[in-house]
């Protein structure tokens, strides 16, 4: 039992390319403990899990296992291994099964936290109810004290709603396009309002509205959202302005975008995959406007609505703004600092804290400072003047 069980974990996350999660893609094999004890089956034992290492809100690390309640799905999206009726391998997963799988999967060192997600099946009611009960088993059951990002299921009511956040450190809920028009290529039986930005809204109210005391941890899980990107002819100006749209309305922690890749057997088979470059160029500009607090409106895009694959968009916006007016870091204050290229929010906060030492007017006291001085030397004055540098005729900057 147990081993069926593992076997369809494995099954169920194997495929889930497009759900993102706090993640950097890896994964783990079983270790010494669950081989010796399970060491009946020792084909399936060597086979790896679907963990990734994920960095989390608070900027720990963990072992996060993606995995899905089940892979049976009744929505026939375009891009999606498990579009209804595509020719694949299914499971599921009964609640019961999949929590004592993830406490087993725990115990063992294999993960530290999971991201529950599901194929839709008997509608986004009956869906999300099977999340939530496996949550509950986690939570109130089995005393699972890991970290829990559960899916917000299409058509989720909002009391499910509350319930989820009362029991996740993170919930999400999958736009996949930036508005109704790139939905209905991607998804055409999902409703982009009712469904998916509904749930947005509600959460953000519930933060509002309800007290966070009846929840896991007295206080409210973070939310983010996430697109799929490259398929539906959508433009990274799309794509960055809902997204500052939900952080603005809904306060969404984080957006993730995942790069379109063919699937065999879907409508969209033959499409080309997503340049890497563009999927990478995305989440740079989405830190810029979360972390380095750039204006939608100050990232460059072309003509066409897109970033340069050439260029990362704080140094498109330097090369415009800073190369004729380069700040000074003996005065700038701490926004100004962290929109000079090489300089994030720690080295800003190490910057102001040395000046009021002593004045920086050497390079060699700004490498000390852990600033990458080849990225920032063009863009900054030292004690009134500036750094020399050389023009580089190309280079992809990342």
């Amino acid at each position: 039992m147990f081993m069926d069980t593992i076997s369809k974990i494995q099954l169920l996350g194997s495929e889930m390319q497009y759900e993102a999660a706090e993640d950097h893609p890896n994964t783990a094999p079983l270790d010494s403990h669950v081989a010796n004890q399970y060491s009946s089956n020792l084909d399936n034992l060597k086979k790896r899990f679907p963990v990734t290492n994920a960095a989390l809100p608070n900027g720990k690390t963990i072992r996060l296992l993606k995995t899905m309640q089940s892979s049976v799905c009744e929505r026939d999206c375009n891009y999606c291994c498990f579009r209804s009726g595509r020719d694949t391998r299914r499971a599921s997963l009964s609640s019961d099964e999949l929590a004592e799988g993830i406490v087993t999967l725990s115990k063992a060192g294999i993960a530290e936290g999971v991201f529950l997600s599901s194929g839709l099946a008997g509608g986004g009611v009956r869906t999300q109810d099977r999340i939530i009960a496996t949550a509950e088993i986690l939570r109130l059951k089995l005393n699972y004290q890991g970290y829990v990002h559960l899916k917000i299921m299409p058509g989720a009511e909002k009391d499910q709603i509350l319930r989820a956040m009362q029991l996740a450190d993170r919930v999400s809920v999958n736009l996949e396009a930036p508005n109704p028009e790139r939905l209905a290529k991607l998804a055409p039986h999902k409703v982009f309002m009712e469904e998916l930005l509904q749930p947005l809204r509600w959460i953000e109210e519930l933060r509002n509205s309800q007290s966070p005391l009846r929840s896991w941890k007295k206080r409210w899980p973070s939310s983010c959202t996430q697109f799929v990107v490259g398929c539906a002819g959508e433009t990274d100006l799309e794509l960055l302005s809902t997204t500052a749209f939900l952080r603005s309305n809904f306060k969404i922690a984080r957006a993730y975008y995942s790069g379109f890749s063919p699937v065999s057997n879907t409508p969209f088979e033959n499409l080309p995959a997503i340049n890497s470059w563009r999927q990478h160029r995305l989440y740079q500009a989405f830190f810029l406007m979360r972390d380095y607090k750039f204006d939608l409106e100050e990232i460059h895009f072309s003509e066409q609505g897109n970033l340069s694959l050439e260029i990362d968009p704080k140094l498109a916006w330097a090369d415009q703004n800073l190369v004729n007016q380069p700040i000074e870091l003996n005065t700038a204050g701490f926004d100004e600092l962290i929109k000079i290229p090489g300089v994030g929010p720690k080295t800003a906060r190490v910057i102001i804290h040395k000046r009021r030492i002593h004045q920086l007017r050497d390079i060699t006291q700004i490498k000390q400072l852990g600033i990458s001085i080849n990225r920032a030397r063009k863009y900054i004055l030292l004690d009134g003047q500036r750094p020399p540098y050389q023009i580089k005729l190309f280079s992809r900057n990342v």
